[in-house]
């Protein structure tokens, strides 16, 4: 089916990018110096205009794609991991929406540095943290969560260990969310956030 087979294409494009957005993010349990040190680093491979309109073009198919793939599958879905591939892309598709657009506003209308305080900011002021914290967190699950159940249903017939290579990728998402947002908000104690990025959250 072309639908899926482009899905799957765009979507291997998106996870080489997430997987250096959040290896870039653990490292902030080294501290935010580092953290913004590993970033321009990182930039330097992502942030150029064949790279961002490979990004937001590969974003865009999957969103559109993964829709398509959602209608056409969602009353036959059997099992666990069918619905969780549904409903894991489907979070990952509006998360999508929602985050490159406020990225987008972030460096071409507020004229901000979309850098490690960008990101932190809602994680670490009350009350914003109380849709924050669950909205990167269900994020970073939903990504490996898509991961596990795409590779169970790809190889439940023809690897005995699947459900179990499934599972550790889980596990591996779900330790992950724990570190990220302890390094994201300094070990859960906060982090003073520059005025700059006052605007943000509400200063």
């Amino acid at each position: 089916m072309l639908t899926r087979r482009i899905h799957h294409y765009s979507g291997m494009t998106i996870a080489l990018f997430v997987t250096l957005h959040l290896t870039n993010h653990t490292v902030s349990l080294m501290g935010i110096e580092k953290h913004i040190e590993v970033m321009t680093q990182l930039r330097k491979i992502y942030r150029n205009i064949f790279a961002e309109v490979l990004l937001l073009s590969a974003v865009s198919v999957q969103i559109f794609s993964g829709i398509q793939l959602y209608r056409s599958r969602f009353k036959t879905a059997k099992g666990f991991y069918e619905k969780l591939q549904l409903w894991s892309g489907l979070y990952l598709a509006i998360f999508f929406v929602i985050h490159l657009s406020a990225v987008m506003v972030g460096r071409f209308i507020l004229k901000l540095d979309t850098n490690f305080y960008f990101g932190a900011a809602g994680l670490n002021r009350f009350p914003f943290n109380l849709f924050f914290i669950p909205y990167y967190s269900l994020a970073i699950f939903s990504f490996f969560a898509h991961i596990a159940s795409v590779h169970h249903n790809k190889m439940k017939e023809r690897n005995r260990n699947a459900r179990k290579q499934s599972r550790l990728i889980i596990i591996v998402g779900v330790v992950m969310v724990f570190m990220l947002m302890y390094g994201l908000t300094n070990g859960f104690n906060g982090i003073a956030i520059p005025s700059e990025y006052g605007i943000l959250i509400g200063k």
